[in-house]
């Protein structure tokens, strides 16, 4: 069994603090201690928890995508129901369904009534009502298989053939030419849907009311664009990405009756000029998709597309946020890494490159929920 070294000399006195806590915790006597005292029980228990947590955390992941293959939340959205119901509309055995059941009321996807009935549960109301959790969900499975072997992904990096890797057919065709409509369609409907999670929290945190046009870059079918046109119906609003992705935000567009107030305009910013005329850009989940030369070329392409008095705003889950580490560090650092480019960046670094572009006063913008993205804002000129 491992054992748990002290601090060296030059360390802290808080990491010598830590260092000699973990060399406690890692005892078995003094965990059984730790159990059985009544100041310190309630905390072992938390800890033992959260490690079983860890250990299983795959199970979880399971039960919450068998969940939403079946639409058994949004079943229990529409009221509760008995096992039997719910086997005979989810086509499962009682057994299985039952199972399934126990499973979701213990992770509180679901809750039982007074009645026996199944009803939703707390973490399972926010799922039912919104496709964009529903799709990652789904989309999980292709990230789950490439994490069969996770060694052999940090030793290797991605696979040509892996399931991330094909699913993003941008990762290896910068330039979008010859893209099959199917594999386009796929991931512009997974980005739209998802998009959706994060808008409302990018517009409560940088009203866009003192701009006068938009430019989203990389924005797929235009679903921020949509939400900026209903709160600032003034902005003149234009879209930049990859050709087959722009045309289907012009049919999103004319569909809710934007196609005055939009332009999507095709083209790959990694070999195209961006189009001018915008005092505001905004990058919204792009930057950590590519490598630090593709994004210092972006960026600065960026700023030779602004104006003097023109910011950019660049919305992402970043590394090192308070509240959200599992997100950008360890989520969207594997995520990335079985996709086969990109990498989850902190505010600070985020924020030499754009200097290093360019730009000036680079500021992180708090939000509601950093744990779906976090915003910087950076100016061209002071």
């Amino acid at each position: 069994m491992a054992t748990l070294g002290a601090a060296p000399p030059e360390a802290s006195w808080l990491d010598r603090f830590d260092a000699a806590c973990n060399a406690a915790i890692a005892s078995p006597a003094f965990r059984r201690f730790a159990s059985n005292f009544p100041l310190t029980r309630p905390i072992a228990r938390r800890r033992a928890r959260a490690v079983f947590d860890l250990v299983s955390g795959f199970v979880y992941s399971q039960v919450l995508l068998a969940c939403v293959r079946l639409r058994l939340l949004e079943m229990l959205a529409e009221g509760p129901a008995t096992v039997d119901q719910l086997a005979a509309r989810c086509g499962l055995p009682i057994d299985g369904l039952q199972r399934l059941v126990d499973a979701a009321v213990a992770l509180k996807l679901a809750a039982r009534s007074r009645d026996g009935r199944i009803r939703l549960g707390s973490l399972g109301a926010p799922i039912a009502g919104d496709a964009g959790i529903s799709a990652l969900v789904e989309h999980h499975s292709l990230f789950y298989a490439d994490l069969g072997d996770p060694v052999a992904l940090l030793r290797d990096g991605a696979r040509e053939d892996g399931e991330l890797a094909r699913y993003w057919p941008y990762c290896a065709n910068r330039s979008g030419e010859g893209f099959a409509p199917e594999r386009v369609a796929a991931y512009s409907r997974l980005m739209s849907a998802s998009q959706t999670l994060i808008a409302d929290v990018v517009l409560q945190a940088y009203p866009m009311h003192r701009h006068r046009r938009v430019l989203d870059v990389g924005g797929g079918e235009g679903k921020f664009l949509s939400a900026i046109a209903a709160r600032w119906p003034q902005l003149g609003l234009f879209l930049f990405d990859l050709p087959p992705v722009a045309e289907r935000a012009r049919a999103s567009f004319a569909a809710q009756g934007l196609a005055t107030r939009t332009q999507a305009i095709g083209g790959s910013f990694l070999s195209d000029p961006l189009p001018l005329g915008a005092d505001l850009l905004t990058l919204v989940r792009v930057l950590h998709d590519h490598d630090d030369a593709s994004v210092m070329q972006l960026l600065r392409a960026a700023h030779a597309a602004l104006p003097s008095d023109g910011r950019v705003l660049i919305a992402e889950p970043m590394s090192d946020t308070p509240s959200a580490e599992t997100v950008g560090d360890a989520y969207f650092g594997f995520y990335l890494l079985a996709m086969g480019r990109g990498r989850p960046r902190s505010p600070a670094r985020i924020g030499e490159m754009l200097i290093d572009a360019g730009f000036v006063k680079p500021r992180l913008i708090p939000t509601s929920m950093p744990l779906q993205t976090s915003v910087m804002v950076a100016q061209v000129s002071g």
